[in-house]
């Protein structure tokens, strides 16, 4: 008679240790420091952190949400996302991209653009599979990836190199456990714009090198908004590409829309749309319909045009004003971005000049483990400055060491991107007051 086995002694932590493996997104939790900031000083503190454009939501898709709620349109409705909703995707996306006809049975919608992220981890990776993805991007390729037992691969973008991605940079990274595959055009952080050519280089790359079952997952959120004459162009329209690409977007960045949260993918398949669809039942039942009925009239509606123009050429013109205002202070230079609403500077010369690099090298190593010197810049901007602005390592940690780097949103106004600007020099030749911050007991980290 064989013996009884023991029992495993109880689970007495509060948390399942999955839960420590998952990361976040910087920008919303950095958030509550800036209002402590502004509470502590009786200040106003400019914000050139958050992705959001400043721009109200277009009126006729505010009147068109305000009727649907007013007809009633307040219940459940289908998990994938309302057929008249996805059959206007359907048309918008093939049209805008020349593809062929798209089978709204392959588009789901989500509650904005990040469910589609980490579900796509979560249906296509098994343990110990790879997912390549853009460092500087958006945190959350990176963060969710330990969460589903994936292996992270970042590809390095080089600031030398434009801050493009290319066949050079991909091909070493791809092997037989790659499964998914993360571009982003126009990018976040960066503003870079993939052209055709690139895209056609990687699209042969990943047809050659990759089994049918790789996905690419194409982050098109900021499609719309480009600048000089550069035009967004889809991976998934070029040859082989659409039965491979999950094209993502949403009404955020588009139509200045970041609270409706609607958001959208279509994929390959539409199996793999259905198994978005029992996701969503899982998570969120359904999307509210008055704001899809809102996204049918902005995606269908004549004067949505107009309103993305409008807020394009602002954008544009601000990007010229702090791009021009970065490169003229000593220790900082920054590229011109053609697409987003980012200015992504290279602060080094001006971390060096500050003494920021030693000072973070003399920090405890917990303390250095979840920042770097341009986080130490970065908090001393809030703190004694008042400007809100983004360290590099908030856009992907992994390897982002002796990277110093800032991202600064446009989508707020010119007067105060100019003042945000002047603040950010005098910050850069304030090594006194820089040095009395770091020793002053404030949190050195995000």
């Amino acid at each position: 008679m064989s013996a009884v086995r023991p029992m495993p002694p109880p689970h007495t932590a509060i948390f399942a240790e999955r839960v420590k493996l998952m990361g976040t997104e910087a920008a919303f939790g950095f958030g509550s420091r800036i209002v402590e900031v502004e509470q502590s000083d009786n200040a106003r503190v400019i914000r050139c952190n958050l992705g959001q454009p400043d721009f109200p939501l277009p009126d006729h898709i505010a009147r068109a949400v305000i009727k649907a709620i007013e007809d009633g349109q307040t219940t459940y409705c289908d998990p994938q996302g309302m057929p008249e909703l996805r059959a206007a995707l359907a048309r918008k996306i093939a049209a805008d991209r020349g593809l062929e006809e798209i089978d709204p049975e392959r588009v789901a919608v989500f509650p904005g653009a990040r469910p589609s992220i980490g579900f796509a981890q979560q249906t296509y990776c098994e343990q110990g599979d790879e997912i390549i993805y853009p460092t500087p991007g958006y945190p959350l390729y990176e963060s969710y990836i330990p969460y589903v037992g994936a292996r992270r691969v970042p590809i390095h973008l080089r600031e030398d190199h434009g801050f493009s991605l290319t066949v050079d940079d991909l091909e070493p990274l791809i092997t037989d456990r790659t499964r998914l595959i993360y571009l982003n055009f126009p990018s976040n952080p960066t503003g870079g714009v993939a052209t055709r050519e690139q895209l056609q280089a990687l699209a042969e790359l990943i047809l050659e090198k990759t089994r049918p079952n790789v996905r690419v997952y194409s982050d098109e959120a900021y499609e719309a908004i480009t600048f000089d004459g550069e035009d967004h162009v889809s991976i998934a329209s070029l040859p082989g590409m659409a039965d491979r690409t999950i094209i993502a977007s949403a009404v955020s960045k588009t139509y200045a829309w970041t609270g409706g949260r609607v958001g959208w993918a279509v994929y390959p398949s539409v199996a793999e749309a259905k198994v978005a669809r029992n996701l969503n039942i899982n998570y969120f039942a359904s999307i509210p319909p008055y704001n899809q009925i809102g996204t049918i009239e902005a995606l269908e509606s004549s004067e949505s045009d107009a309103a993305i123009q409008m807020m394009v050429d602002a954008f544009q013109r601000r990007r010229d004003q702090v791009v021009a205002g970065l490169n003229e202070i000593d220790g900082v230079h920054c590229q011109l971005p053609k697409g987003a609403f980012y200015a992504f500077p290279n602060v080094e010369g001006a971390l060096g000049r500050l003494g920021a690099i030693e000072a973070f090298e003399r920090l405890p190593a917990e303390v250095r483990s979840d920042s770097s010197p341009a986080t130490l810049f970065q908090l001393f901007l809030l703190h004694k400055y008042h400007v809100a602005t983004m360290d590099r390592r908030s856009f992907c940690a992994k390897d982002s060491e002796g990277q110093h780097f800032l991202r600064i949103s446009v989508a707020t106004g010119s007067k105060d991107l100019a003042e945000a600007v002047t603040r950010i020099d005098e910050a850069s030749r304030d090594e006194a007051g820089f040095h009395a911050f770091v020793k002053s007991g404030v949190q050195l980290t995000l």
